[in-house]
């Protein structure tokens, strides 16, 4: 597949300075615009302000693109759901009918490990769904962490998930997760999820070390980075909740990659715009941090 970079981006990664990759499924799918635009602009300014050059992927008319335009940024968010959400599985058909689409965290790492990039800073990743057991429900993201030697940067695994099977699932495939300043793996809107880290780092050089290995073992790694704790919700309230629109997606029959947009979105409505604002505060602040750990992976 042909792999476009953008001027910055490409001089960057030539140079061994510094860059951030992150997705285009937020601006798309994950808020109505004109906040998913803001959003976005926020996200690769906090990449600047750390020191490091944002490098915003996605796929357009058929070519992987590393760093978009303002433009570019800009059409995507005005055609919001309308644009394609493409994960790994999509990109042959994307390229051979030159079709635009906003990258997944699976399709943003195979992005990014193309252009040379070793850190990707996101909202949440995906994992196993609380009803897995009725159609094995996991999302693309699990295997794309097992061999794409890519960090990525989160506040933990998207709150209507299975967090325990998650972690369990990320085991088995030798995936890395690392928890950034907490004992406590962190649950997407919450500080916790009721799991305790596995591993615990409080050193952005530490972990930097973490993924320069990366490329020996052959997988990519989880840095989980807590909501900021001014901006976080309460488990218990999440949870209620996100049990609520669990039930409603069974009632009407909802599954499949149709399941987690459905049961966001009504989380979304049932918090009355709160879990937008904490969505917004946790992907700018896992920006800052990813752009501080590829600083220091640039200067090992």
């Amino acid at each position: 597949m042909k792999l476009v970079m953008s001027e910055e981006v490409k001089k960057a990664v030539h140079s061994a300075k510094p860059v951030v990759a992150l997705e285009s499924t937020i601006i798309t799918h994950g808020m109505s615009y004109p906040k998913n635009i803001e959003t976005a602009f926020m996200c690769e300014e906090a990449v600047r302000e750390m020191g490091a050059i944002p490098a915003t992927c996605a796929v357009i008319n058929g070519k992987l693109c590393a760093g978009l335009s303002r433009e570019q940024i800009e059409e995507l968010g005005k055609a919001g759901t309308s644009v394609i959400k493409g994960s790994r599985r999509d990109l042959p058909i994307l390229e051979a009918r030159k079709l635009t689409a906003s990258a997944t965290v699976s399709a943003t790492m195979v992005i990014a490990a193309k252009a040379g990039v070793r850190v990707f800073a996101t909202g949440g990743v995906g994992g196993v769904h609380s009803i897995a057991e009725q159609g094995l429900d996991i999302s693309s993201d699990m295997d794309e962490l097992s061999h794409t030697p890519v960090a990525v940067v989160c506040a933990g695994i998207v709150s209507v998930l299975d967090t325990g099977k998650t972690l369990e699932y990320l085991g088995t495939k030798g995936v890395p997760v690392v928890v950034y300043g907490s004992d406590e793996f962190p649950g997407f809107y919450t500080r916790s999820s009721g799991y305790k880290a596995y591993y615990r780092s409080d050193d952005v050089t530490e972990l930097s070390n973490m993924i320069r290995c990366l490329s020996y073992v052959g997988t990519g790694m989880i840095i989980a980075n807590p909501i900021p704790k001014e901006a976080a919700l309460e488990y218990e309230t999440v949870s209620e909740y996100t049990e609520i629109a669990v039930t409603e997606a069974k009632n009407l029959g909802i599954a499949s990659k149709e399941l987690t947009p459905f049961i966001l979105k009504r989380v979304a409505e049932l918090s009355k715009g709160k879990c937008q604002e904490a969505n917004i505060a946790l992907l700018v602040n896992n920006a800052r941090l990813a752009a501080r750990i590829a600083k220091e992976l640039y200067v090992l």
